[in-house]
């Protein structure tokens, strides 16, 4: 699943190429695509004509459209879902799911969803102070690290409030957005902790690590387009990003930490995969809990 990084090079790309633009049409070419939006093909593309996309706008890993209506066009980019601009005219796209074509005749923002568990929806945008207006369905989402406003210490004693592991508590969006799996295992290697210590165990000083880690890798991330694992992460030009040849844990079971030398291992984590390195990242002493 994209994570902060690849999101926000998306959003980078929406604003250049989108922001500011009036919507002349709204296509939708499978219904799946707009499941999320309970009215239907008719209500979206209805609402959608005539409405001008103000910007485009990130919480973590939720991206959106505003637009001109105190309405939201909210993506849900999944596992393969691509927001990409081409010319009126350039061939459809194999997979390609909904097109919006603007009243200037210039370029059409298309999606496009191989695997189609992606999609686009209309929200109410809400107010929740501040002057800062969130899509309804994600209001409860909390600030990412990379966000100015993001409080530092508020979300360290967030994670230290939760009774579990801290992989766990990195994932859970609504004490800090925007890290996925990738970034925490790329986070605890910067920070030497193993992704089961327990939050209650976790330091004031540790989790500001921790954090700051988070940040420093993904804006690392950002800086090389992302990390692309196959040619389903893309900008809105179709680029992959290279990151994943600067990871340090993710993916990288068997191989020598670029730090001691130790293989990096792999475990089973949430039905997914965690690595780390046996001798910078010790697994913690068993506990009560």
């Amino acid at each position: 699943m994209p994570e902060l990084p690849e999101v926000e090079v998306v959003r980078l790309g929406l604003q250049v190429h989108v922001a500011g633009r009036t919507i002349r049409e709204a296509e939708v070419l499978h219904p799946r695509a707009i499941r999320r939006h309970a009215l239907g093909a008719e209500d979206f593309t209805q609402r959608l004509t005539g409405t001008r996309v103000e910007a485009a706008r990130r919480r973590g890993k939720y991206l959106w459209l505003e637009l001109s209506d105190k309405e939201a066009l909210l993506a849900h980019l999944g596992m393969s879902g691509q927001m990409l601009v081409q010319p009126e005219g350039a061939p459809d796209e194999k997979h390609l799911r909904v097109r919006l074509r603007f009243d200037d005749d210039g370029p059409e923002l298309r999606f496009v969803d191989q695997r189609t568990f992606g999609g686009l929806a209309l929200d109410d945008l809400h107010d929740i102070g501040d002057d800062v207006l969130l899509p309804d369905t994600i209001a409860h989402i909390a600030r990412d690290p990379m966000d100015p406003a993001f409080d530092l210490d508020a979300a360290v004693r967030a994670l230290r409030s939760r009774r579990t592991e801290v992989k766990r508590a990195l994932l859970d969006q609504t004490l800090v957005s925007g890290i996925g799996n990738i970034y925490a295992d790329e986070a605890l290697w910067r920070a030497r902790l193993h992704w089961s210590r327990p939050t209650e165990k976790l330091t004031m000083a540790k989790g500001r690590e921790l954090l700051a880690a988070a940040s420093d890798v993904m804006n690392a991330a950002l800086g090389a387009g992302g990390t692309s694992f196959d040619a389903l992460y893309v900008n809105v030009n179709g680029q992959s990003g290279y990151f994943d040849r600067s990871l340090d844990a993710y993916g990288q079971e068997g191989l020598p930490c670029h730090r001691c030398g130790t293989a990096i291992r792999r475990e089973p984590f949430m039905n997914r995969s965690s690595f780390s390195c046996p001798r910078c990242q010790p697994r913690p002493r068993a506990n009560s809990r």
